[in-house]
Parts: structure tokens; sequence; C-alpha cells
């Protein structure tokens, strides 16, 4: 099996504790005004985010759901869901609809982002950060001094996106996904105390 991560604007693919929620933080770029808030997975949430991770990725790298729920059941792994939260003062609706997930593990000293995946419709509007950071918070409260990925050489929007969160190229894999297709190994190390999200016991 392959891990990947490619997009959080095209989805992003590269692989668990108490997790807390983030705070919502405003999304610049969806629907003006509608917050987010990040959250522990739940069993219920499985088909959904299978669901997802096939809009968000081609047959060649998408999971099949064994696939998907070997990753996020791996020993030290965690998933994190993104979702959309009731506007104050809207229409009193309560419900909640995920818009993306990440899913991440701790190896030692070693964190390894598996995959993110965003909704079309929320892309660019920040949830894929808001994503990656918690992943990078939880990775660092575990102990973990580096973080590592994997993304298809060709995929230039996810490139582009983790050089901005402070990611460097560490080398080419030829043929990662599927014997075709090369990744780049990206990196970046942790700062401990760096966090920008408030969690929640």
């Amino acid at each position: 099996m392959r891990n990947r991560t490619s997009g959080v604007h095209d989805c992003a693919r590269g692989s668990r504790g108490k997790i807390g929620s983030a705070r919502l933080e405003p999304a610049c770029g969806y629907n003006a005004g509608v917050a987010f808030r990040i959250r522990p997975f739940q069993k219920a949430d499985f088909e959904v985010l299978w669901q997802i991770d096939q809009i968000c990725f081609d047959p060649q790298l998408a999971y099949s759901r064994p696939e998907l729920a070997f990753y996020m059941r791996r020993p030290d792994s965690f998933t994190l869901v993104a979702e959309s939260a009731p506007v104050p003062g809207g229409n009193g609706g309560s419900d909640r609809t995920i818009v993306g997930f990440i899913v991440a593990e701790a190896r030692r000293r070693t964190g390894h982002i598996i995959t993110i995946d965003v909704v079309p419709p929320a892309r660019r509007g920040g949830v894929g950060s808001m994503l990656l950071q918690a992943a990078e918070d939880q990775l660092g409260r575990s102990g973990a001094a580096l973080v590592e990925l994997e993304t298809p050489v060709n995929n230039m929007t996810a490139i582009q996106f983790y050089k901005r969160k402070g990611y460097f190229v560490e080398k080419t894999v030829p043929g990662y996904y599927s014997n075709q297709l090369d990744a780049l190994v990206m990196s970046k190390e942790l700062v401990p105390g760096t966090s920008r999200f408030a969690t929640s016991p």
C-alpha cells in the first residue's frame, strides 16, 4: 500500500491519544461567514470520509475502503475531521457538514501525514491549513520533532501548499504510486509551542 499527500486544493496525500477539538476559525474563501471546527474521527464518519476520498483523488490514488480503514487503524495513527458549523443567528439548524479530514501517525520522533482530503467547495478556504496545523500540533504533543509526507511530483498545487507551510523536498521516490508515478518526500521540523489553535481537553 502507498501513502499519499496530494490535495488540499486538489486533496493531499502522503498515514492516536486523546485529541482536542480546535476552536472555530473563520474560513477566508468558503461561503463568507461560515466557520469550521476540527474534531476527532467518529466511527459513523467512515463512509463519508471514504466518499470524500473518491472525489478528491483519481482512481490511481484513491483508497479502497480496506486501504483507508487500514491506515486509520494503524498503531499511533489518528484521524481529524473538519466540519462546517452553524452560523450564529442563522436559520437555527444544527446540522454540520464534513468538509475534509486528515490521517496522520506518530512514529517515534517522526510524524507522518498520510492523507489530507478537502471537498471541492471548501478548498482555498483555510480548511486544509487548519487540518494540517491540528495534525502537526497533535504530532508535536506525541513527541514528534519532524513531520514527513509524500506527494505526487505532478501535483504542483499541493507541493506549493506544503512549501508555504514550511515543508522542504527531501528526495524523489520513483514509481511510488502504483509503480507509475513518482513521489516527492517532503519534511518539516516542528517547533514546540507554536500551535495556532486552542484545544480543549
